[in-house]
Formats: structure tokens, sequence, C-alpha cells
């Protein structure tokens, strides 16, 4: 049974710092690219960062410069550093892991809310 478990959400002030943790098992997390995804009220889902087998990451335009994706293999954790927070991060953080072989697996947590306000 695959699991995604996020952590490290929660209310931080404008210009802050998070650290968001995921804590993967049942995958072969190794070869599993691994992403961040947020939601704010309203809006859809969207691609924050992911980081693939291999160490490649992509960031989307918004956070690039402020966000950093990591992941341990040895321990199935994926992190997701926020630095200089602003009011439009605002938004529950899903972390998800793709996997490609003979069929495509895509698993999400459920998710870990992170509020940048004064």
């Amino acid at each position: 049974q695959v699991q995604l478990v996020e952590s490290g959400g929660g209310l931080v002030q404008p210009g802050g710092s998070l650290r968001l943790s995921c804590a993967a098992s049942g995958i072969l997390f190794s070869i599993s690219k691994m992403g961040w995804y947020r939601q704010a009220p309203g809006k859809q889902r969207e691609l924050v960062a992911d980081i693939g087998s291999g160490g490649s990451t992509i960031y989307t335009d918004s956070v690039k410069g402020r966000f950093t994706i990591s992941r341990d293999n040895a321990k199935k954790m994926v992190y997701l550093q926020m630095n200089s927070l602003k009011p439009e991060d605002t938004a529950v953080y899903y972390c998800n892991a793709l996997l490609i072989l003979s069929s495509r697996e895509d698993y999400w947590g459920k998710g870990t809310l992170v509020t940048v306000s004064s």
C-alpha cells in the first residue's frame, strides 16, 4: 500500500520560511519522480516543483529562487524548503509520486496547509 505523508505546514509571516517533508512508503522511491503541488482556495492544483530520480529539478516560475526541492532516497523522503514566503504562497501543499514502468502510477498525499499571513 502506497502512502505519502506530508508534514511541516503551518502559519508563517510574510518573509518567513518553512520546510515541508513527505515520507513515502510502499513505492519504488528511488526511481519515482517526486513532486510538490499546491492548491489555493478557488484555484486549480498546480505544480510547485518536482525532482527526478537522477536529481533534476523543475520549479514553477513564481517560486524560483525561493523554494528548493530535495530528496533522500535512503530515507524515502522528499523536502520542500520554502524561503521568503509570500501571502500568495498560501495553499494546501500536496506530495506526489510518479512512477512510469509498464504503466503510469500516480500517488498523492493528503496535503498540508501553509498559511502566509501577518
